[in-house]
């Protein structure tokens, strides 16, 4: 799958006259609790020749692809745009330049963005928006007794990273078993994770489960603390220049 995936984003690349700068993988893959049958969200940065950007009229700055009967999900943000986003320390974006599945990369560039990155963190952003997103699974949740093994973990690791937020000064690793062993949980619910994490690589995304009330419990627990402390939190110190330079950088680097 990877050997088609980078004949996909090759065939991308020659048709839209772009370089890829950044290609990875995101989502349960990239969090690490994949499903048999989950499928492949690749996220893109990249860039256009300096000509596109010197222009008056207003261009289309994403990239979006559905192929393999729409296992592969390809989507990409225009390196004009991921910077703009950056610059508001916008979530996924901090995630997708984090993850260990890695498609293409120009190692200079994610290098560059990695280390600005940690300036443009915001704790106070990104806590709004994961506490938005565990809301909302955890309202998924609690409408039926049985539930998609996916949602629950799209809440449980919402509610980590609000944690993880409130405590630490750094950014949230996109990888989740980086996060739950770091938060002073009790060893039961650790190892509870674990098995689940085990069984929901062992089945289909549309496998139902109901229970595990400890660790709704805790879920609850983190969002009610996220939702009390969540204004009390610092914003970045993002300089807008370093962006630029970075901008510039990587459009000269790419003119020929």
């Amino acid at each position: 799958m990877t050997d088609k995936i980078r004949k996909y984003l090759k065939s991308i690349e020659e048709s839209k006259n772009i370089e890829i700068l950044w290609a990875c993988e995101t989502g349960s893959r990239a969090w690490g609790f994949a499903s048999t049958d989950s499928d492949f969200d690749i996220r893109l940065i990249y860039v256009h020749k300096k000509d596109w950007y010197l222009s008056l009229s207003e261009k289309k700055d994403t990239i979006d692809k559905m192929l393999e009967n729409n296992d592969i999900d390809i989507s990409g943000w225009d390196l004009k745009k991921s910077l703009a986003l950056l610059r508001k320390s916008n979530a996924p974006i901090l995630e997708r330049i984090q993850s260990p599945i890695v498609y293409k990369s120009d190692p200079e560039f994610i290098n560059d963005i990695l280390d600005i990155s940690n300036t443009c963190y915001s704790r106070i952003a990104t806590i709004h928006h994961y506490l938005s997103m565990s809301k909302k699974f955890v309202a998924d949740l609690e409408l039926n007794r049985d539930y998609k093994l996916k949602k629950f973990f799209y809440a449980l690791r919402s509610a980590f990273v609000c944690k993880w937020i409130l405590e630490k000064k750094e950014k949230p690793p996109i990888e989740f078993d980086k996060i739950y062993p770091n938060l002073g949980i009790e060893s039961t619910l650790i190892s509870r994770i674990e098995e689940l994490i085990k069984l929901k690589s062992s089945i289909t995304e549309s496998y139902l489960h109901s229970g595990e009330q400890p660790l709704l419990d805790l879920i609850q627990n983190f969002n009610e603390e996220a939702e009390l402390k969540k204004e009390t939190l610092p914003p970045s110190k993002c300089d807008s220049s370093q962006l630029d330079r970075i901008f510039r950088k990587y459009i000269s680097k790419y003119d020929n």
